[in-house]
């Protein structure tokens, strides 16, 4: 055989991305493209044995927030760790770029409050080598990563770039301040972002507990951006929003989504749970956007393949014990003299007696609800069944849910994790998910990564969704594994406009991931200390993963960085194949 390939992927099963049914090939590469499917005769310069693995393309994230990762880190984990070869951020409507040198901190308090990223992670670790959303791109160009990544122009630093205090104050928008905002976002599309992103949730407010700049901006803004969409022809709309629980009903929020979507002609995504409180609002939601895409408005909902919710422990930023008066003193201990101290029964009995203290009244609930909570286990368990619940097992053993969550808290030294699954598990299974998932109106996505560091971990879900939904459901529908590889590769990435990516075939991006199906599985997250400044952050590592590939260049062996960094900043819309 003659040398002809960089690289040769030999005898694996492939699932291409399109959805279509495995088949065995080999699969070259040559100069960062898939050259050759089928039996290749030729030898590549390396060369990579996948008989009995899959062999899928590299997996796409569209909502993540590795906005301030992506400036200090050249590895975008815990995504990489999950095959995830190119990831969307700038969600939310919250980034740090536009920023003037005196709004720094104001922008870090927000993506702080937000996104739950530490302040000191934020302040040592940024290098403000930018003003400008361009100048920030141009910056992120010289990056040498892991895996690609792309950017949105994000609302909220835009708003305060033009309006000073008075965007951060929420003050309405004059004409001229919604012109410069237009402008600066034709600029960003121009240097490459894919789109623009805003929120009108309740649930995000900055560090001090405040509404962010953007929770109800005027309508004008968004049309004036819609238009400014429509003018540069590419570009996609992301907006959250909490439909109906201010005022008014689902329909008429999701009339907004309509009206930027018939001004933009572009696609607009939204985020779509299933909601404690809001039974049923899932299923009008889809009923509205099917109606929508039926009337040619491309508007889709982003879907999370697993429960939404929070991780507690010890090592983590809360707990069911966090806000009380006698944990105070415990707060900044290390984790082996926090355990023996709370191993002492007059505190144990003190912390089980007293109520929380904290002006948060969101974060005690959240940390509180042990009643449904589950000790998270090794592997995990996203699909918990109610004879787990602690609230069940401490009627079973005749004692409350709180001292059986203490009890728990204890195991493995400190270690252990409980599970609070909010969204999406309504009714304590994932049908509702299954049926948003199956939607042809529906995207998988909202990983997350890069945000959130001490309470969710959720950039591990293509590993979920490829060993739960495919193999492992105990009970209930799954889901071919071919309709599981596209949702996590070629939709994602046609969505926004990449389309060079996402399929194994001929002139595509070589994006693969070579995966042994049969030892796939999670790993229990755990607190990492390496983040700037030693700040604190969940990882997520996984089993499996024989090798992940970006551009035909090997990142990863058996979840091990190989040292190559072969991944770069994507700009604008992509391309098919060549």
């Amino acid at each position: 055989m003659r040398e002809a390939f960089d690289l040769v992927i030999r005898g694996g099963t492939v699932v291409d991305g399109s959805g279509a049914e495995a088949y065995e090939a080999d699969v070259a590469v040559r100069d960062g493209r898939f050259a050759a499917i089928g039996a290749v005769d030729a030898y590549g310069r390396e060369e990579i044995d996948a008989r009995g693995m899959l062999v899928t393309p590299g997996f796409v994230d569209l909502h993540t927030h590795y906005d301030g990762q992506a400036t200090w880190d050249s590895r975008f984990t815990p995504s990489s760790n999950h095959g995830v070869t190119t990831v969307l951020m700038g969600n939310c409507g919250v980034g740090f770029a536009p920023c003037r040198p005196e709004q720094r901190d104001m922008l870090i308090n927000l993506m702080e409050g937000v996104e739950d990223i530490p302040e000191i992670v934020m302040t040592e670790g940024i290098p403000w080598n930018w003003e400008t959303f361009p100048e920030y791109l141009h910056a992120l160009a010289r990056r040498r990563t892991d895996i690609d990544f792309a950017a949105m122009v994000p609302h909220a630093p835009v708003r305060v770039y033009v309006m000073g205090d008075r965007g951060a104050n929420r003050e309405p928008a004059t004409t001229d301040d919604v012109g410069r905002m237009c402008s600066l976002v034709r600029e960003g599309l121009a240097a490459g972002a894919l789109g623009f992103s805003t929120s009108r949730t309740l649930n995000h407010r900055t560090s001090a507990g405040e509404l962010i700049p953007t929770q109800d901006a005027g309508i004008e803004e968004l049309e004036g951006v819609a238009r400014t969409l429509a003018l540069c022809g590419h570009g996609v709309f992301q907006l959250i929003t909490d439909f109906g629980e201010c005022a008014g009903s689902p329909a008429e929020d999701f009339e907004l989504l309509r009206r930027v979507t018939a001004l933009s002609r572009r696609p607009t995504f939204f985020t779509l749970l299933d909601l404690p409180g809001r039974p049923g609002q899932w299923r009008e939601l889809l009923d509205l956007t099917a109606q929508a895409n039926a009337e040619a408005l491309p508007i889709k909902g982003q879907v999370f393949p697993r429960p939404i919710g929070s991780l507690l422990g010890l090592d983590l930023s809360a707990h069911p014990f966090s806000f009380n008066p006698s944990y105070q003193a415990l707060r900044s201990l290390p984790l082996a003299q926090k355990v023996s101290e709370l191993r002492r029964p007059e505190l144990r009995a003190r912390l089980l007696a007293e109520q929380p203290i904290d002006g948060h009244l969101p974060r005690i609930v959240r940390a509180r609800n042990v009643e449904e909570m589950y000790a998270l286990g090794d592997p995990p368990e996203y699909e918990p069944r109610d004879c787990d619940r602690i609230g069940v097992r401490a009627r079973q053993r005749g004692m409350s849910p709180l001292e059986l969550a203490y009890e728990v808290l204890l195991e493995g030294d400190g270690h252990a994790i409980l599970y609070n699954p909010v969204a999406n598990f309504v009714d304590r299974s994932l049908e509702s998910t299954l049926a948003m998932m199956k939607h042809p109106d529906t995207l998988i996505g909202l990983g997350d990564g890069g945000a959130h560091y001490g309470s969710i971990c959720d950039a591990s879900f293509p590993t979920f969704m490829l060993a739960h939904w495919t193999r492992d459901r105990r009970s209930g529908e799954r889901l071919p594994l071919a309709a599981v590889v596209r949702y996590l590769s070629r939709d994602p990435a046609n969505a926004v406009g990449m389309n060079d990516r996402g399929v194994v075939a001929v002139g595509y991006k070589a994006d693969v991931n070579v995966i042994d199906y049969s030892r796939l599985k999670l790993r229990a997250p755990y607190p990492s200390y390496d983040l700037p400044a030693g700040g604190r952050r969940l990882c997520q590592e996984a089993e499996g993963f024989v090798a992940t590939i970006v551009s035909g260049v090997p990142v990863s062996r058996e979840g091990k960085s190989t040292g190559a960094f072969p991944g770069r900043l994507v700009r604008g819309l992509r391309s098919a194949a060549r």
